[in-house]
């Protein structure tokens, strides 16, 4: 479970046009006519094939826990591809991302400068480079820490430096103790 990975899933599933499916038998539906099969849905799911079919002939109706999250995750994670695309592009291009955060932050900076890293709440608009960098590294599968870097990286020009204006000498921004982290298109 990725802390900026589903952060950022969630933001752009906030541009969905319709609701994914809610019920079980729907959700497996839905699996089974994007993959093509019951086969790969049960490899998907670790399930039998069996299972799966009895699901699509609404035999089976109320998945256990484990499954249910499995399901959800995989049908939020293929549902309305275009519009998925679409958000993601529009906030690299022209919308950016907004981060909402409250995280231990801290930088490295000259000597007599406060540089203690302390508990902060920090709303901020990225530009669209930074969300650009943000969903690309996702889809590359970047790690947790390097998604992190990219974020503190975005926090050090927008609200440190604000932009070259101030804080010239800044070195590195220190991006840890997520508390709380939320992105919006």
């Amino acid at each position: 479970m990725s802390l900026f990975g589903d952060g950022l899933d969630a933001a752009v599933q906030k541009a969905f046009t319709r609701p994914a499916p809610k019920s079980a038998p729907a959700q497996m539906r839905y699996l089974v006519k994007k993959t093509k099969g019951t086969k790969p849905v049960a490899q998907l799911l670790r399930i039998s094939q069996r299972t799966v079919e009895r699901y699509v002939k609404d035999q089976i109706k109320k998945p256990r826990p484990d499954l249910a999250a499995r399901l959800e995750r995989e049908v939020k994670k293929r549902w309305q591809p275009q519009i998925r695309a679409k958000a993601r592009q529009q906030a690299a291009t022209t919308g950016g991302i907004v981060i909402d955060t409250r995280a231990r932050i801290g930088y490295t900076a000259p000597i007599g400068s406060t540089d203690e890293d302390r508990l902060r709440h920090l709303t901020v608009a990225l530009p669209p480079g930074y969300a650009a960098r943000l969903f690309e590294a996702q889809e590359q599968g970047a790690t947790e820490r390097r998604l992190r870097e990219i974020a503190a990286e975005g926090l050090k020009e927008v609200y440190f430096q604000d932009g070259g204006r101030r804080a010239g000498q800044l070195e590195e921004v220190r991006f840890t103790d997520i508390e709380h982290l939320e992105f919006d298109l």
